[in-house]
């Protein structure tokens, strides 16, 4: 009696989507559609625009690098430490050994602390103009004229 074993399967591919025979999934909308951005890369935007604004009239902030980063690290930016009523929406780090000075804007506490994208857009742009000022030694207003109008 000559049992034959079946021989194996080949080891799965990567699995495609095929719900009930209608094909394979496609995106939902096309990359160049805001829809397809993601929430980090809108707020990205927003401060890109912000940065944008601001070096029109202070050319020197090419020399310095903008971040989003989702929270701040619990010690915060300059290890100053920071209680549960002030989580900070933006910090500064001061140029030193070679590398530049960083404005670091905080996605999480600005989205939570905002209603809809004009409203962000014009907290985004109050914590950029306060860390840039914080940074140049001058007043928000001085960096900004129309600081505290929006």
């Amino acid at each position: 009696m000559d049992k034959s074993v079946p021989p194996r399967a080949a080891a799965p591919g990567p699995r495609r989507r095929d719900r009930h025979g209608r094909g394979m999934r496609g995106p939902v909308a096309p990359p160049q559609v805001p829809l397809a951005a993601s929430r980090a890369e809108v707020f990205a935007d927003l401060v890109q625009d912000s940065v944008e604004r601001l070096e029109r009239r202070w050319p020197q902030l090419a020399d310095i690098d903008f971040l989003v980063l989702p929270v701040p690290r619990l010690d915060g930016p300059r290890g100053a430490a920071w209680s549960d009523e002030a989580v900070p929406l933006g910090g500064t780090i001061p140029a030193r050994e070679g590398r530049p000075a960083r404005v670091v804007v905080y996605r999480r506490p600005v989205e939570i602390r905002t209603k809809g994208r004009e409203e962000r857009a014009a907290l985004v742009h109050e914590v950029v103009v306060e860390q840039v000022a914080e940074l140049l030694g001058l007043t928000p207003e001085t960096v900004d004229p129309r600081y505290g109008e929006d």
